[in-house]
């Protein structure tokens, strides 16, 4: 039995996570792509789109069989036991240092795009947004799932509107080129385009929210992912074709500077508009998910008892605001250290990179039949996703390095106060 109002339908899922798959990336990695592997980077999709499907089949399994809003965390302990479901969910949660400043960094270049604004004026606009994020959360799943879906509709609309504009394909842009020498540039793309995908470990922590959870969580996630990667590649297409990109600084302003080109002066409007609204829903989703989490181990005496609290609508109403409070002070961290979005993104992948490799290898324990070979196949594909990240992987694997030794320190003192209680108990009774 679900421990959480069951209200999302398929349509809402699928609105949750194309959103939370597009909505940071869309904007800025087509551009990020192309700017590392030039027009090879329509291959780079096509290669992870490729590699992607067969985690999103697994996950799908596993959120059909195991739907619980502990999400990928809890999927990995229910295979390799209550130690590494903690070491997991801290990294996944030691996401919140890197992914949410990146991404807040580029919901807010779209009102730069717009204005001129000062690092404090920035800083005030991405707290603005996560305020906004914690009175949307406070509300029923189903209110997210509905503004997320009008925000993707307004997403694909927007890309259709510059292929219509722009008259793409063009006869200089081979939908794919000849790959020749590029392909030694393929690594150094993926890199960068797997934070496009993003977002399916996330979507796992919602499974216990769907009214249908067995026939829905799958659908939503299997055509979420699908829908994403053809929206990727149709921009990418429009970023080569025009070539706005070719510098990491400004390639969070390529599709900005598209629309000017293709449509003038107030189409600006138009896509720093839903180019925010995108980055939005996508931080919602992950907020969303890291508040279940923290809720879920709460719930189960894995963290305080007060984070398990639900307001009216039965929301992780005080996981949420705990959340958020944490995002606000590694935005302004990220701030006065002015860390690069390339960078940020990069270290991030590396922790979903991680977390993806063991949730297929939990899929390797947990399922049977096809679902467990192709859990296996999808085991491989990550881990090699994993040595294409190269050194950037270094802050997930150090991490979790610090993390299990961590954890092996504090239940080694859990055990020498036990057996120190032990003694003392004992000795009482022999006295």
């Amino acid at each position: 039995m679900s421990r959480l109002n069951q209200e999302l339908g398929l349509l809402q899922g699928i609105g949750l996570l194309s959103t939370s798959l597009l909505g940071t990336g869309i904007f800025v990695v087509p551009a990020l792509a192309a700017t590392a592997a030039g027009p090879a980077s329509l291959w780079a999709w096509l290669i992870l789109i490729g590699l992607v499907l067969p985690v999103a089949f697994t996950f799908a399994q596993l959120g059909r069989h195991f739907p619980h809003a502990g999400g990928a965390p809890h999927l990995i302990g229910r295979a390799f036991g209550a130690r590494m479901e903690r070491l997991m969910a801290f990294l996944f949660l030691a996401v919140l240092p890197v992914g949410l400043p990146a991404a807040l960094n580029i919901a807010t270049g779209f009102w730069q795009a717009l204005f001129e604004l000062s690092r404090g004026q920035v800083l005030a606009i991405q707290l603005a947004t996560l305020g906004a994020i914690l009175l949307l959360g406070q509300r029923p799943a189903r209110a997210s799932g509905l503004v997320q879906g009008l925000i993707a509709m307004a997403i694909v609309a927007s890309i259709a509107l510059v292929w219509w504009a722009g008259d793409l394909p063009l006869a200089s842009q081979p939908l794919l080129p000849p790959l020749g020498d590029s392909w030694r540039l393929l690594p150094a793309a993926l890199g960068v385009m797997f934070w496009c995908f993003v977002g399916i470990e996330a979507f796992t922590h919602l499974g216990e929210e769907f009214k249908h959870p067995r026939r829905d969580f799958p659908l939503a996630l299997l055509l979420g992912v699908l829908l994403a990667g053809l929206v990727y590649w149709a921009c990418s297409v429009a970023v080569l074709s025009f070539a706005t990109y070719g510098d990491v600084r400004s390639d969070a302003t390529a599709l900005p500077r598209l629309f000017d080109l293709l449509l003038g002066d107030r189409a600006r409007w138009l896509v720093a508009t839903v180019g925010y609204l995108a980055c939005f829903a996508s931080i919602n989703v992950y907020i969303q998910g890291f508040a279940r989490l923290i809720w879920s181990l709460a719930e189960e005496g894995k963290l305080p008892a007060p984070l398990e609290r639900r307001n009216r609508h039965g929301v992780p109403a005080r996981a949420l605001l705990l959340v958020v409070l944490c995002c606000a002070v590694c935005a302004v961290i990220a701030g006065l250290l002015d860390l690069s979005v390339d960078h940020l993104i990069r270290y991030a992948n590396g922790n979903f990179v991680v977390i993806y490799l063991l949730s297929m290898a939990a899929g390797w324990v947990l399922l049977r039949g096809v679902w467990r070979w192709l859990a296996g196949l999808s085991t491989l594909l990550c881990a090699l996703v994993l040595l294409a990240l190269g050194s950037d992987a270094g802050y997930a694997l150090g991490l979790l390095a610090v993390l299990a030794l961590l954890d092996r320190w504090h239940s080694a003192r859990s055990r020498r106060r036990l057996d120190g209680r032990a003694a003392r108990r004992s000795a009482g009774a022999d006295s």
